[in-house]
């Protein structure tokens, strides 16, 4: 059997909404799984590339919008921009890898509600009892989550998490590996599509 897709994600990236939808979607029409992994973009892109956020940079920032736009209504994914400031995604990243440990499947719906909190309600997902609350509705003990959250244990496991990542060559959100293969951004769904029917880059 085929190992699972790689799905790289940050809840704070509109495009890494779309490609958590979409990727979903891909898996199902080709028979595979999807194991989702997150990863901080301000470790990828600040720390480690020496680049500015792309919605602050001059030219690529408003393009991006208006790509946003274009992409949502293609994928008919609906999408909020939500203008909220400083939101980052640290306890939610680090309650998903806590619930992973145990129930990848739950993982991965939780990291649903996440995503649809931020870009379809525009609600702030910073705040650990935010994170909580998504999770006790879908049958997680939140005051074990909430403990859990701040624990080196838990902290230990993200950074884990980015440093693989970045070790496999991964630099934003989404980004996707199948069968050693990396793909980046919701623009190269169709290559993936392609490799996962084919097996090779050349025209169908």
């Amino acid at each position: 059997m085929p190992e699972p897709i790689e799905f790289y994600f940050d809840f704070i990236s509109p495009f890494g909404y779309l490609g958590s939808v979409q990727i979903e979607r891909i898996a199902a029409r080709h028979g595979r799984e999807v194991d989702w992994r997150p990863i901080l973009l301000g470790v990828t892109v600040l720390k480690i590339m020496g680049m500015k956020p792309l919605p602050q940079t001059p030219l690529k920032g408003p393009w991006l919008d208006r790509d946003l736009e274009r992409l949502s209504s293609l994928f008919e994914i609906p999408i909020r921009k939500h203008g909220l400031k400083g939101v980052n995604s640290l306890a939610a990243a680090r309650a998903f890898l806590c619930i992973k440990q145990s129930d990848p499947a739950l993982a991965k719906r939780f990291a649903q509600a996440i995503f649809r909190r931020l870009w379809l309600r525009g609600e702030d997902i910073t705040p650990v009892d935010a994170v909580a609350a998504e999770a006790e509705a879908l049958g997680v003990d939140g005051a074990a989550l909430r403990a859990a959250i701040e624990t080196p244990e838990a902290k230990a496991a993200l950074n884990a998490s980015v440093e693989a990542a970045v070790n496999k060559g991964v630099f934003g959100a989404p980004f996707f590996i199948a069968d050693g293969e990396g793909f980046f951004g919701n623009d190269h769904v169709w290559m993936l599509e392609h490799w996962l029917e084919h097996r090779h880059f050349r025209p169908a």
